[in-house]
């Protein structure tokens, strides 16, 4: 049995369509956000439970599903566990490539923060690197207020 749209070629239509929104970011990742943009510090949550210390936070642990109420500063420095090259420009970008995005281990975090490599080269880039947060000059609540990671002089 044949399928009737066997011989249907897609058809795809290029646009720019602006779609703005407004949403609640909550109040756990609101206090982190505020924290960046008011003092320049970095919070985690920590499971009372198992010990853990998440980064982003996170609201409820996700091993032993128990409420994280403790809030803990994390150091702004950290190691580079993996990253990737950006080489190719999407609107949706921050920036223009090439942009490198990190996973990076902050210290007193058990878990990793996904950001932007800045100050180095693409090709100078090393798994285990030493990285500092570059705050941003003029910060607004985003993930952005942290500009983004270099390496540590």
């Amino acid at each position: 049995m044949s399928d009737i749209f066997d011989n249907i070629e897609p058809m795809v239509h290029k646009s720019r369509i602006h779609v703005p929104y407004h949403w609640w970011a909550g109040e756990t990742a609101s206090r982190f956000l505020v924290s960046l943009r008011d003092d320049q510090k970095i919070l985690g949550t920590k499971c009372a439970e198992c010990g853990k210390t998440f980064v982003p936070p996170r609201k409820t642990c996700p091993t032993c599903f128990t409420l994280n109420e403790e809030w803990k500063e994390i150091s702004p420095r950290g190691t580079l566990v993996t990253y990737t090259v950006v080489r190719r420009h999407l609107a949706s970008l921050p920036k223009k490539p090439p942009i490198i995005y990190g996973l990076i281990h902050l210290e007193g975090a058990d878990t990793s923060l996904l950001h932007i490599i800045g100050e180095v080269k693409p090709e100078e880039v090393k798994i285990g690197m030493k990285l500092q947060a570059k705050f941003a000059v003029e910060r607004k609540g985003t993930i952005f207020d942290i500009e983004y990671f270099r390496p540590e002089k």
